[in-house]
């Protein structure tokens, strides 16, 4: 098993209907098993009907009962072993599903975050363009400013407007430079969420591994009880 193929529930069907029916091959061979030997013990207590006496008969017979007895128990207990562990698989199966759709969540979570984040660095780009021109603009202005003062003292209103002019473009560029902050710190925060959100993804990660450590466990004391 992989992450992968825990996340293609086609696979997983396959996979818990091949345990369901390797079970029920190996329980009929237990009952085969079991059946041949009740059959050959009665073959061997007819033969022996016919060739002993009295009191060897009963002795048979007793033996004869108490390995039944011990072949139904031990039936019965391989039966009671196979029913626990297909129950364990069960409930493996079970938050194997639970930790994939978790991570399916996270994962969702995750991509729209990433989203967002070059959403954020997009604009970001974009007003860190916008404050480069009207820097560059602001400084073209203050040139300009310096060189009208040199140029003449009555040039009073000409001077009043550009200083006009200066504050407006001074007032909008600091606007900017708050908006800019408040993208910065927005992008902060979403790249902190996909951070916490990739942390989230690595550690589902390994609880499903983990999990499907426990899957190949469960399975392999199954055939070592089978083989038992």
């Amino acid at each position: 098993l992989s992450v992968t193929s825990v996340e293609d529930p086609v696979l997983m069907s396959k996979i818990r209907q091949n345990l369901r029916e390797k079970h029920a091959r190996h329980i009929a061979d237990l009952r085969a098993y079991y059946d041949s030997e009740i059959h050959t013990l009665k073959q061997q207590l007819e033969a022996s009907h016919k060739a002993a006496s009295s009191e060897d008969l009963k002795k048979i017979n007793q033996n004869l009962a108490d390995r039944c007895e011990q072949l139904d128990a031990a039936l019965n207990e391989a039966s009671a072993r196979i029913k626990a562990l297909e129950n364990k698989n069960n409930m493996l199966e079970k938050q194997v599903a639970d930790w994939r759709e978790q991570f399916c969540a996270v994962s969702n979570t995750s991509k729209v975050l990433q989203e967002r984040l070059e959403e954020m660095r997009t604009i970001n780009k974009e007003k860190d363009n916008t404050i480069s021109r009207l820097k560059s603009r602001l400084k073209d202005l203050e040139e300009a400013f310096e060189k009208a003062y040199k140029l003449s003292d009555n040039k009073n209103t000409r001077l009043k407007e550009e200083n006009k002019m200066f504050q407006n473009l001074l007032g909008e560029y600091e606007s900017l430079g708050k908006e800019h902050e408040r993208v910065k710190d927005t992008l902060n925060t979403t790249e902190n969420k996909l951070l916490d959100a990739n942390t989230q993804i690595s550690d589902l990660k390994r609880t499903i591994s983990k999990l499907e450590a426990q899957l190949k466990q469960v399975e392999h004391e199954n055939m070592l009880n089978f083989r038992h």
